[in-house]
């Protein structure tokens, strides 16, 4: 009895067409369903017309072909045996399960009399899997998907499932147009590399979004409300204008909720369709809806069973009145103000449930708040978890609560805050309640996912202010796990150099003392304008240190003493300010005059502070307040007291909109007596300066007590000398004040997903501002270059050693008239032009800027850019509309 049943897999290079095609690789073929191989059997198969007996005895069974596989290995994956009956069926059987082992792409058994001889040639083994045309998911997202590995056996059911999970992928990201075709490149040694060959496609976009059935809304009005939108030019940014089946779920819940808190109770979406269109490009989006009735509250009640909750005085509390329209987003409002309520009193599983009773007829919705008695809850245990780096204790000192303590609902909102303002772990961070051992028991458990709190940061920039700069820095806010934070800085600029280095302990021996220090050196080049060129005027170099410590008074007060001491060096250029060796006013000016020299600070201060925000970082919600003043005269030869103050508030206007309010001002008050009799008492460096960054649309130091210099002069008739006013021809020197005030009012509006992954935060604002009260400067004017002799304004002829001054004489014409011309100054001699000072900006009226700028967490580092119009300003006022800075901390 000669037969033979075989299958053979069919080998091609390219794969596409069979999966395409759907070719069932899996299920057997009898042998006399598939042609013979290409080369020919060793055994001869039976004719046809040659019947095979019903049951026959296996002699011997061999395995042939088999490279990797051993024989018994094969041999172990069917039923035959030696000495067993098999007929048809079971050859059958045998030809299904090699097959199921998809460990061959050609098989087929002989038999001879008994004798069967199974003949395999095994599949290839994977040498490398191939990721090509991918380029908006990087393989490092691709790769986790893909089963297919190096060294595994290939099979095409696995590529299928491959290319399966790649077009998922790319349809979780809303490339529905995406193709991956799978290629399979032969090698030696019965090896391949499977590539995967990608058309990502574009981005399939919801073209158009359709509403029927809306009579109340308008569609605009109901497609606001929705998480998905049309894309067009004004959605370029945002990411939620490509189709996602999640998100159209969610906006039939958003639809809902808007026509139910408007007072459509009956409200329903019957249909929502998504149709991708031929291209695959794009979708169009049908609601079909109905709205139903409006209705309006009825009478509203409150039942509690809970011994300290009086039903009659929490209806006082309600927000909801008879006879408004019924809104379901306020029920669950007060659901929920009703249960934190509960945990103040311990309740930490209290049931609010509210019971609605709907009348059609008079369109009413009239609501009961049962509240069912619960046990009062105690804190079982607490359970921090997930924290690696992090100390235990440093999580359970920001807990409000403690193991053993009554639940309060406050303590734990309280905690979840505190923990989110450390910044060491994921934001919105909560805390999970769970049902303890007893009903009165319940466990808080704390599942936190750290972030790095470690900062190493080389960085260059330019900047409008600073020009070039360059800054280094590391920094550790959670240094060893405790919580403390390491610093050490190093920056450089054109116009600025400081080096520094701190450390803070939050917890000094593990109580609520938080210790700190820094010593740092800070060289500054205070700088002027010259048409439009910026020009140093002085040099401060300032090195000194600080130490301070602080202690909470209240949960929300916190009370911060310190101690800094300040040796500073403020010099001028004396090559263009000195005459001999001291300071010319009438080139440097007095007010620099009086600033030079070297001093030192001694100074002991402290800050008053409240803060309830709910997060340090970025707030939503909440106000902060502080008080602050430093007295120098412990020492030192400089005597002051500076007092400052400063509040904001932030609110959360809705749909990720913050609404932030701030103010601040401050006065310093001298003592002692001033450098010069006609100097001011506080000098120059320890006034207050405002402009930029802290007022948009002015320039750095552009608002307040300025000395402008015009040393543009017409002497062509010295009898009436034309000065030039225009801003080209101004030297600007910033004075300060001191007094100063400001207000700030922003709203930060929030982006789609898209511009919020790129790090944008576009935001509005409103700066109002005012920095004066200095002791007017004495000023040079034309006056003083005027000769007494000839009543003629003239050049100055200083000597470089003695500084004594004699006015250059007039070249006349022929006729003997002044001509503008003056002679040469005699040897020794300089001359010195004209020229007039004026004081600007002394006053506490507000200056006022309006705006719209954008934070940017660019790869190359922080960048921020502003543009501002001043609504109001005083004349002497430096303004600037447009400023950005990069590299630098905003």
């Amino acid at each position: 009895m000669n037969s033979v049943a075989s299958h053979k897999f069919l080998g091609r290079t390219q794969l596409s067409a069979l999966l395409l095609a759907g070719t069932m690789l899996a299920t057997p073929v009898m042998a006399q369903e598939v042609a013979p191989p290409p080369v020919a059997a060793p055994a001869v198969p039976a004719p046809a017309s040659e019947a095979v007996p019903t049951a026959t005895t296996v002699r011997s069974i061999t395995v042939v072909g088999n490279q990797r596989l051993e024989a018994q290995t094969i041999l172990s994956y069917l039923r035959l045996r030696v000495g067993q009956a098999y007929d048809r069926s079971i050859l059958d059987q045998a030809l299904k399960d090699l097959a199921a082992t998809e460990l061959f792409k050609d098989f087929q058994i002989t038999d001879n009399g008994g004798a069967l001889t199974i003949q395999v040639t095994e599949n290839p083994v994977i040498n490398r899997v191939i990721l090509e045309g991918n380029k908006r998911l990087k393989e490092d997202k691709i790769r986790p998907e893909i089963k297919l590995a190096p060294r595994q056996i290939f099979t095409r059911s696995k590529v299928r499932a491959d290319v399966a999970r790649i077009i998922e992928l790319y349809k979780r990201q809303g490339r529905f147009a995406a193709t991956v075709e799978p290629k399979m490149v032969s090698l030696d040694q019965n090896r391949v590399d499977v590539v995967f060959e990608i058309n990502e496609g574009p981005k399939s976009k919801v073209r158009q979004i359709s509403i029927i059935g809306n009579e109340k809304f308008s569609d605009g009005d109901l497609k606001d409300e929705m998480a998905t939108k049309e894309s067009g030019l004004l959605t370029i940014l945002s990411s939620n204008t490509s189709y996602d089946p999640d998100r159209l779920a969610y906006d039939q819940q958003k639809l809902r909720l808007f026509y139910l808190q408007n007072g459509y109770a009956d409200f329903r979406v019957i249909s929502a369709v998504a149709e991708l269109t031929s291209n695959k490009q794009d979708f169009i989006i049908t609601y079909v809806v109905e709205e139903g009735e409006r209705y309006k509250f009825g009478d509203i009640d409150v039942k509690s069973e809970l011994r300290d909750f009086q039903p009659e005085m929490l209806k006082t509390l309600l927000p909801m009145k008879k006879d408004d329209w019924y809104d379901a987003k306020l029920v669950e409002d007060t659901v929920e103000s009703l249960s934190e309520t509960a945990g103040l009193f311990g309740y930490a599983f209290a049931d609010i449930n509210p019971e609605f009773r709907r009348d059609p007829e008079t369109r009413t919705m009239q609501i009961t708040f049962n509240v069912a008695e619960s046990p009062r809850t105690y804190v079982e245990r607490i359970d921090v978890n997930g924290n690696t780096l992090t100390h235990d204790k440093v999580v359970r000192r920001e807990f409000r609560l403690n193991e053993g303590d009554a639940f309060n609902s406050f303590g734990i909102k309280r905690t979840e805050n505190r923990l989110n303002s450390l910044g060491y772990f994921q934001e919105n961070l909560e805390i999970e309640r769970k049902e303890g051992s007893a009903p009165d028991r319940i466990i808080l458990e704390t599942n936190v996912e750290e972030k790095p709190t470690g900062e190493l940061s080389l960085s260059a920039g330019f900047s409008s202010i600073e020009n070039f700069l360059l800054q280094a820095s590391i920094r550790q806010r959670n240094f060893r796990g405790l919580g403390q934070q390491l610093q050490a800085s190093v920056n450089y600029s054109s116009y600025s150099k400081s080096i520094e280095l701190g450390f803070t302990e939050p917890y000094l021996f593990d109580r609520n003392i938080s210790v700190g220090g820094s010593v740092y050196r800070r060289d500054l080049n205070s700088f002027n304008f010259i048409n439009n060129d910026r020009q140093t005027t002085f040099q401060q170099v300032t090195t000194g240190f600080q130490l301070n410590a602080g202690v909470p008074l209240t949960e929300f007060m916190s009370f911060f003493g310190r101690y800094s001491l300040n040796y500073d060096d403020v010099t001028l250029d004396r090559g263009i300010y000195f005459f001999g060796d001291q300071c010319d006013p009438l080139v440097a000016g007095r007010y620099l005059c009086d600033a030079i020299g070297k001093r030192t600070t001694s100074l002991v201060g402290y800050t008053l502070a409240y803060d309830d925000r709910d997060n340090r970082i970025r707030p939503t919600r909440g106000q902060s307040l502080s008080l602050s003043q430093d007295f120098a005269g412990l020492g030192g030869s400089v005597k002051y007291v500076r007092t400052r103050a400063n509040g904001s508030k932030h609110f959360n206007l809705g749909s990720r909109f913050i609404l932030n309010i701030s103010a601040e001002g401050g006065y310093i008050y001298p003592f002692g007596s001033a450098p010069t009799p006609t100097s001011d008492k506080v000098r120059l460096t320890d006034r207050f300066f405002l402009g930029e960054p802290q007022m948009r649309g002015f320039d750095i130091r552009g608002i307040g007590p300025r000395v402008v210099r015009y040393a543009n002069v017409d002497l062509t008739n010295p009898a009436a000398p034309v000065l030039d006013t225009s801003s080209d021809a101004q030297i600007d020197d910033a004075l300060g004040g001191r007094a100063y005030y400001q207000g700030r009012v922003e709203i930060d509006i929030p982006l789609g997903t898209g511009a919020k992954e790129l790090g944008l935060r576009p935001s509005i604002f409103l700066d109002v501002g005012s920095v004066f009260s200095v002791r007017r400067p004495t000023l040079t004017t034309l006056a003083d270059f005027r000769d007494p002799a000839d009543g003629l304004t003239k050049y100055l002829c200083r000597n470089s050693t003695t500084g004594a001054t004699n006015f250059a004489t007039n070249t006349p014409d022929a006729a003997g008239a002044p001509t503008g011309q003056f002679t040469t100054c005699a040897t020794g001699f300089a001359p010195l032009p004209p020229f007039e000072e004026r004081f600007f900006g002394d006053s506490w009226m507000p200056r006022v800027s309006i705006g719209a700028g954008v934070n940017w967490n660019s790869p190359f580092g922080p960048f921020r850019i502003d543009f501002a119009y001043a609504l109001r300003k005083e004349e002497g006022d430096d303004t600037k509309r447009f400023s950005f800075n990069v590299g630098t901390q905003f």
